[in-house]
């Protein structure tokens, strides 16, 4: 049985501590990839040093809507430097989050636009963020021309007029602890309306610790729930959920055609 936590955050201090243990365990899980995905320029660059490390982890780097504030003039070149190495497989965590507004929606927008010409650029898929902030978001997405380089919609929470009009962009959604959570019924039902080959599976780890270990720090190992969930969603055996998403991943990342796996 073989996992993808297609999103986590292993880089950060969360695991400053014991991350080679965490890292241990999701292997002993099954988990065979982790992407690990920066939130603004020094993260980026933490990420993409973990995955120097540590064998099996990729990354993403990337400008978060939080952090688009802080952004500098130079950053999206540095960010292009980092974004051609091959262990980058996105650019993200990138988007708009009007939920909790810590950068003014404008340069939010700004800063979102700059990235997704910049994975236009380098020839590499989207890693997106969105929370409260649908209509702007797909207005945007269309308007630059996103769906050249697709990508995932992390951690999706929409309804299923968002879910379709990013299926119908190429997009792939990505799910995350909150599928596995008894109040999330709606979310639920978006789920397995959508396609098998379109849908991703991840933590979003140290954050969403999915139902199981709710309360506690999450991390990639616990991307099983999120799997077990989804399989019994979709009717089928965990190992067969597990075979469709895994192939979803290198799709979505166009990683064989790199070379990495």
């Amino acid at each position: 049985m073989s996992l993808v936590d297609a999103h986590c955050h292993l880089h950060m201090d969360d695991y400053k501590g014991d991350r080679g243990e965490v890292i241990q365990r999701a292997k002993e899980e099954g988990v065979v990839h982790m992407v690990t995905v920066g939130i603004d320029l020094s993260d980026s660059k933490g990420a993409l040093a973990l995955t120097q490390k540590e064998k099996g982890i990729l990354c993403a780097v990337g400008v978060h809507p939080h952090a688009a504030r802080r952004m500098g003039n130079d950053d999206l070149r540095v960010l292009e430097e980092m974004a051609r190495h091959p262990a980058v497989v996105a650019i993200g965590e990138v988007g708009l989050d009007y939920y909790r507004d810590l950068s003014p929606r404008e340069t939010q927008r700004e800063v979102l636009i700059g990235q997704i010409g910049l994975a236009k650029s380098v020839g590499k898929p989207l890693v997106i963020h969105c929370r409260d902030a649908y209509r702007d978001l797909v207005r945007i997405l269309r308007a630059q021309g996103a769906q050249e380089v697709g990508g995932m919609i992390h951690c999706f929470s929409g309804g299923w007029n968002a879910a379709r009009a990013f299926l119908d962009m190429g997009f792939y959604l990505s799910f995350a602890g909150p599928l596995t959570y008894p109040k999330s019924r709606e979310l639920r039902e978006v789920f397995k309306k959508i396609p098998n080959h379109r849908i991703l599976m991840e933590t979003d780890a140290p954050f969403l610790s999915p139902q199981p270990v709710r309360g506690r720090r999450n991390e990639p190992a616990f991307v099983v729930y999120t799997y077990q969930e989804g399989a019994r969603l979709k009717g089928l055996e965990l190992e067969e959920w597990c075979l469709v998403v895994e192939e979803n991943f290198y799709k979505a990342f166009r990683i064989s055609s790199w070379g990495i796996v």
